[in-house]
């Protein structure tokens, strides 16, 4: 059964093909880049990396800790830390749309709608949600996609907790020590994207303050 740690094993692949380089006399890039171009096309570049985790993460429950972030360079981008106060958890999501319950008793309606309904919120947005419900005393940093199947996607959440002292001593991040249910209230960055506030000007006239305000006439 696969039991490497995935980023360690990442930097080793890369440690040798660096020492081949360097023989040969050509010019090496630095880890980030190489992890960076790796997950362009991720089935494709891990191969079988890429296979022995989707079959150990299948067998994982929902939301599971991880000790170090799987796309390191991506998780920097998105403002972790390797620090005290940080937890990495990674979250697995069903694909597809949801479907509505059958009326059961008294008469059927003409309109009896059940599946093909999708929801209004994006599988990254269920993800940081599913998350933050559990563990309830720390805050949604930021998240990101790892990994998806035919049938589910996964996501890894920045939780940072707010009550720590190195974060609220941090001047990056100490800001999130008032900034409490983000996800809930859907400030995060996926949400704000999930909402259409990425869009500004013409077209988005119906996306602000709300969705909600504007009759979900917005998307």
């Amino acid at each position: 059964m696969f039991r490497v740690d995935d980023t360690i094993r990442s930097g080793r692949v890369y440690n040798i093909l660096q020492g081949v380089y360097r023989i040969r006399g050509e010019i090496t890039v630095g880890y980030y880049k190489y992890a960076r171009e790796n997950y362009n096309q991720p089935k494709e570049n891990l191969d079988e990396l890429w296979q022995e985790r989707l079959i150990e993460w299948r067998k994982q429950d929902a939301a599971v800790e991880v000790e170090n972030p799987t796309r390191r360079p991506k998780a920097r981008e998105k403002g972790f830390k390797a620090k005290n106060g940080f937890k990495i958890v990674r979250a697995k999501v069903n694909k597809g749309g949801t479907k509505r319950k059958r009326p059961d008793a008294g008469r059927a309606p003409s309109k009896t709608g059940q599946s093909r309904y999708s929801s209004k919120k994006s599988k990254q947005v269920i993800a940081e949600q599913r998350v933050s419900r559990k563990y309830a005393n720390l805050e949604v940093l930021d998240s990101y996609w790892v990994a998806e199947d035919g049938n589910r996607k996964w996501f890894e959440i920045i939780m940072v907790d707010p009550e720590h002292p190195e974060i609220q001593s941090d001047d990056d991040l100490n800001w999130i020590t008032d900034d409490r249910d983000r996800a809930e209230r859907g400030v995060t960055p996926a949400a704000k994207s999930s909402r259409g506030l990425d869009n500004k000007g013409k077209g988005a006239e119906k996306v602000r303050p709300s969705q909600n305000a504007s009759d979900n006439r917005g998307k």
